[in-house]
């Protein structure tokens, strides 16, 4: 059976993980950029998937969907696509393409029509390596116990959080010569994502430290929560690791808008952090989300105040609110900005200080 994938930038990472997954299975992922083979794969985000219902619909083969949008949406795409695959697919998929080849039974976790049986378990990590042939990121840590309510991360892949072991982590770096990361929360590798295990992550980095290796922790993609931010961490970093920047989310300068967000940090939070990353020799570049939905003139106003606080210290990334399905705030639309804060962003990004898609977030995934 011919099996293919569609190649989508934003999906790299999954390609990469479900590739390995597949392959040990005896079904090779063939990267396509057109519907294709037997099947073709497709893993959509809400932003990426408008691009690409078209030829879903109009594929000349039978196709899978999965990502984001398709496990929040699984009765929307079932119209479109002739299987969805639902929450995590490193197991689901290559048991799914096997159904198909061999006219077995549906495995739980993937809709088909009017039927669909939840996922039966959670993936463990070690199970499955992070990538073979084709390379991503290494995925140290799946899962949240945070409910901040506009991500996806804890509907999909739970609120407990599951590490990948040192020995399969150190196995994969080793194939890079700059080994990045995949977490929720870097400095939460080995704990429950609410009560920080440092240890652990010390453990792990200096399992990673070889000559001629550089491990970046705490850096795209693998940034942490403000909160987490210590003395202590901070010197683990500057220790084992080759940032030069730190990266972690304040998205708003509000605390009546964090509390809103359930994002389980203060603005002082995010100063602190701002200082101490500072202090340890790091940049900060921190995360703003702009256009919150039930923020007023005043918080909006606190928010651009952080903003410029920060860029004189750092910098800053700034995204749109962009209401994800699945999450608490799915259906709402985003707060216009202060012209402003509009004009403010726009000098600062002129300046180099801001980067970011605070006009058009749909620009961040094409």
């Amino acid at each position: 059976m011919d099996v293919c994938w569609r190649l989508i930038p934003a999906s790299r990472n999954s390609y990469a993980a479900l590739y390995a997954a597949c392959e040990r299975e005896g079904f090779i992922l063939r990267p396509v950029s057109s519907p294709q083979g037997d099947v073709t794969c497709y893993s959509l985000n809400s932003l990426s998937l408008p691009r690409y219902l078209p030829e879903i619909r109009d594929a000349p083969c039978m196709t899978i969907v999965g990502g984001p949008h398709a496990t929040a949406c699984h009765r929307e795409m079932v119209k479109i696509a002739d299987y969805v695959v639902v929450g995590e697919g490193e197991f689901t998929l290559p048991a799914l393409l096997l159904a198909i080849r061999e006219g077995g039974k549906i495995p739980p976790g993937v809709a088909t029509g009017d039927v669909f049986s939840p996922p039966a378990s959670s993936v463990r990590l070690d199970a499955y390596p992070p990538f073979t042939t084709m390379k991503g990121y290494i995925e140290i840590s799946r899962g949240c116990p945070h409910s901040c309510t506009y991500c996806q991360t804890p509907r999909i892949f739970g609120r407990g959080m599951r590490h990948r072991s040192i020995p399969a982590i150190v196995t994969a770096a080793r194939k890079f010569r700059d080994a990045r990361f995949v977490t929720p929360n870097a400095l939460a590798y080995g704990s429950d994502g609410k009560t920080p295990r440092l240890e652990k992550v010390r453990a792990l980095l200096a399992s990673l430290r070889k000559p001629g290796q550089n491990i970046y922790l705490g850096t795209f993609p693998s940034e942490v929560r403000p909160e987490w931010v210590t003395h202590q961490a901070l010197e683990m970093i500057t220790t084992y690791c080759s940032n030069t920047r730190l990266h972690f989310g304040a998205q708003s300068g509000s605390d009546r808008v964090l509390s809103l967000l359930e994002r389980g940090h203060s603005v002082e939070d995010v100063i602190r952090a701002v200082e101490l990353t500072l202090e340890a020799g790091l940049t900060p570049v921190v995360d703003f989300i702009v256009g919150i939905p039930g923020e007023s003139d005043e918080d909006q106003a606190m928010t651009a105040e952080l903003i410029r606080w920060t860029s004189a210290r750092g910098q800053v990334h700034v995204h749109r609110f962009l209401p994800l399905p699945g999450t608490p705030l799915a259906g709402t639309s985003p707060r216009p900005l202060l012209p402003g804060l509009e004009r403010m962003l726009g000098s600062l990004a002129l300046k180099g200080k801001v980067t970011g898609t605070w006009r058009n977030p749909t620009q961040r995934f094409f």
